[in-house]
């Protein structure tokens, strides 16, 4: 019961590998897809209470893990609506195209509930390594050949961050001899050593490269403009939200220091507004425009983290989902308006409302949600984060996110404009017809984009509450001493084998009480 999301999405993409191996079953690989996100779905909503690890404690099923898995797989069932008929992806990939995205949602929803360095970073892979495929299945249209040049940036960026940060953990690991996140954290002390301060950094570099952060965007604009409609869609969305947890769950365990760690974030967090925005001002391809955009909007997360505590990491969370839903809605918009797949840009949505009404509403819940109008997510999300810096002192990093937030607006003011205000580009240009799985596409991002912005309490009060589960001692502290033996430099006979019972998190519930109290065999001693 615990894992049953990501083994329905594991045994989902199986099930498309077999109808891959086959010719002209495209349709048959849609629908399959479609009833895995659904399957998925009820699979999250039936596990949301269950707890568990895995892997003697190398894979924890806790609160934090279940509500993100929910989140991503609401996601991935919006993500496959949006596929439509895949007009820019060649008939004979499509199935293909389906089972990369659905490993890359699995490998999501196992990330977010790793707590080892291994299993991490496997699954960090498995959702990253189908992303390069998918940016390089756009069909070829004449003259050009821009989605293998995005692919190929993508793929050497990405496996640039990936062996910093496997170059990172390995200091880690050579500095703890454990592999197990809480204790690896608890046993680097502060003062850090230098080794340390500089595989924490490797490592943080990887996670930043997934957020496009300044200055690991340089991927980010390429590949957005390169890469078909509904994949970019994809890439804007799920795996910031997962990225967003990682970093969560580093910086919990982690408790960097209060006097340097939110200087550095903060330069980081104001450089991403400040590039992205003043770039994006000059932009007329509308997925270039917001890939730039994306490069702001991970400093805007990045504010959560500068208050290094529950309210700022809250934040951040709600932060990334409220923009998981605003992504989405924008590019569904995108990918309903082109139904050759060719890119949109800022002219081609003039007279949006006269042709398509319902793109047009979506539209702009979407690019103002972005904005931080309110009722929109977009406006409590950033408000959280503001609020979350500004109650620890950091008065300039809040004046100067404001001044993003406004500097924003005349792009995002000047989208909703042309599709409102504007004259169709070509006066008898017909209307857009929207199927009804394209209706209920965007009246979904829509409710929920509203919702997320007008009663974000109980989000917020879910989130704020699942965090003591990132905590060191709500992560089997008994199981981990008892399988990783001594701490390098310390003879075994004097290391504790156990941890007294009185020592427990029994406070946590009684669901986690039992996996606590609950040791391997070989708990007495070093296997």
């Amino acid at each position: 019961m615990a894992f049953l999301p990501e083994l329905v999405v594991l045994i989902g993409a199986l099930g498309l590998f077999g109808l891959s191996l086959g010719q002209g079953r495209d349709r048959a690989a849609r629908r399959l897809l479609l009833a895995v996100a659904a399957a998925a779905l009820l699979s999250a909503v039936v596990a949301l209470p269950a707890r568990g690890t895995l892997f003697d404690g190398a894979y924890q099923v806790d609160a934090f893990s279940q509500w993100l898995k929910l989140v991503l797989a609401v996601g991935f069932g919006l993500v496959a609506l949006q596929q439509g008929q895949l007009p820019d992806i060649p008939s004979a990939v499509r199935p293909e195209y389906n089972l990369l995205l659905t490993l890359s949602v699995a490998g999501l929803m196992l990330l977010v509930s790793c707590i080892e360095l291994i299993t991490l970073f496997v699954a960090l892979e498995l959702a990253s390594l189908p992303l390069f495929l998918l940016v390089a299945m756009r069909r070829e249209r004449p003259g050009q050949r821009v989605q293998m040049e995005s692919a190929i940036k993508y793929l050497l960026f990405g496996l640039t961050a990936n062996g910093l940060m496997l170059f990172g953990l390995s200091y880690l690991f050579g500095l703890t001899s454990t592999t197990l996140l809480p204790v690896m954290l608890e046993r680097l002390q502060a003062p850090l050593p230098t080794a340390a301060v500089f595989g924490l950094v490797l490592t943080f570099c990887g996670l930043f490269y997934k957020l496009a952060l300044f200055p690991f965007h340089f991927w980010t604009p390429d590949v957005y403009q390169g890469a078909s409609n509904e994949t970019v869609g994809f890439i804007a969305s799920l795996p910031k939200l997962g990225a967003v947890a990682v970093l969560v769950r580093f910086a919990t365990l982690a408790q960097p220091d209060p006097r340097v760690v939110p200087e550095l974030l903060s330069l980081l967090a104001v450089a991403s507004m400040f590039y992205g925005n003043l770039i994006a001002l000059a932009q007329t391809d509308l997925k270039r425009l917001l890939g730039f955009s994306a490069i702001a909007h991970a400093g805007y997360a990045l504010v959560g983290f500068v208050a290094l505590d529950q309210t700022g990491y809250t934040a951040a969370l709600y932060y990334a989902v409220a923009y998981l839903f605003m992504a989405l809605a924008c590019f569904a918009v995108l990918s309903l308006l082109a139904p050759d797949g060719a890119n949109v840009t800022l002219a081609d949505l003039g007279g949006l409302y006269r042709r398509a009404p319902w793109l047009a509403v979506s539209w702009a819940v979407g690019a103002l949600g972005l904005a931080g109008f309110p009722p929109f997510a977009g406006f409590m999300s950033k408000l959280t984060v503001l609020l979350a810096a500004w109650a620890k002192g950091h008065v300039t990093l809040v004046i100067l996110t404001v001044l993003n937030t406004a500097i924003a607006l005349y792009y995002y003011l000047a989208m909703v404009r042309e599709a409102f205000l504007r004259e169709p580009p070509e006066p008898a240009q017909a209307p857009i017809r929207l199927h009804t799985p394209a209706r209920l596409l965007c009246l979904t991002l829509i409710a929920l984009t509203v919702a997320l912005g007008v009663v974000p309490g109980r989000f917020l009060h879910t989130v704020s509450s699942s965090l003591a589960w990132t905590r060191p001692e709500a992560l089997g502290p008994a199981r981990a001493a008892a399988r990783l033996g001594p701490e390098p430099g310390v003879p075994s006979s004097s290391q504790p084998t156990g941890l007294p019972k009185s020592s427990l998190p029994l406070n946590l519930g009684p669901q986690h009480s039992q996996l606590q109290t609950s040791q391997p065999p070989y708990a007495a001693g070093r296997p």
